[in-house]
């Protein structure tokens, strides 16, 4: 039998389910973004102080949740917070318009398959470079308050339960950060062990939203151990 000519045909009622499926997954995804929104907003607006650029970042951020393979995010709302953060970064360094709160170590784009391997390999010094600042700069509780507040949008309600802090002391804790990346006289050692887990850490939580791992990196009692023993 001759079946050279035979040609493969969707039904009309496996087109109708397959649509329908795109529908639901569709506005599945506008559920969780309008969700997020307002937090997102609030994001884009400390960093960028201007509600014209915040609304903008919004705007850009949501262009790219429909393009995201989203079957592959394990945490929505944390991928488009760092997407949210990341992009305002970016907004203010173009402009030029650095200040205290745009002073977040540059975070790697989100997965994305046509990412040529030489741009992922740059991508992923300019966070070592990143990283390494922080290691050399700040203590373990200064370092995850900031990454986690600055780089990643969380609260301090958030930060404080996870560092065992008050919400004022994780404020404190952010603030010094803040001024000792600026001031730079801090030096410390660096575990080259410790910093190859915590690039890792951020570069998987900045790219897929999995934030397990960073909070592991973070508060893990090894590096904290070292750090001490290096401010010693």
């Amino acid at each position: 039998m001759d079946t050279s000519a035979i040609t493969t045909r969707q039904s009309p009622q496996t087109a109708t389910v397959t649509a329908a499926s795109a529908t639901a997954e569709l506005n599945d995804a506008t559920h969780v973004f309008v969700s997020a929104r307002p937090g997102l907003l609030k994001i884009a607006g400390r960093i960028l102080r201007d509600p014209g650029d915040a609304e903008d970042v919004i705007q850009e951020a949501w262009l790219r949740w429909q393009g995201t393979d989203r079957a592959v995010v394990a945490n929505p709302l944390a991928l488009l917070r760092t997407t949210t953060v990341r992009l305002s970064i970016n907004l203010v360094n173009s402009a030029r318009r650095r200040s205290e709160s745009s002073a977040t170590p540059w975070l790697p784009d989100s997965a994305d398959n046509g990412t040529a391997p030489e741009a992922l390999a740059e991508q992923r010094e300019g966070v070592e470079q990143a990283v390494l600042l922080l290691l050399r700069a700040l203590t373990p509780k200064q370092r995850a308050a900031y990454v986690l507040r600055e780089a990643f949008g969380y609260s301090y309600d958030e930060i404080g339960e996870l560092l065992g802090l008050t919400v004022a002391n994780a404020r404190q804790q952010v603030s010094r950060a803040q001024e000792r990346l600026r001031n730079r006289r801090h030096q410390q050692q660096v575990d080259p062990d410790a910093h190859r887990r915590l690039v890792q850490a951020i570069v998987v939580a900045a790219r897929t939203g999995e934030l397990r791992g960073l909070e592991a990196a973070l508060t893990d009692d090894g590096v904290a151990r070292w750090d001490e023993a290096a401010c010693a």
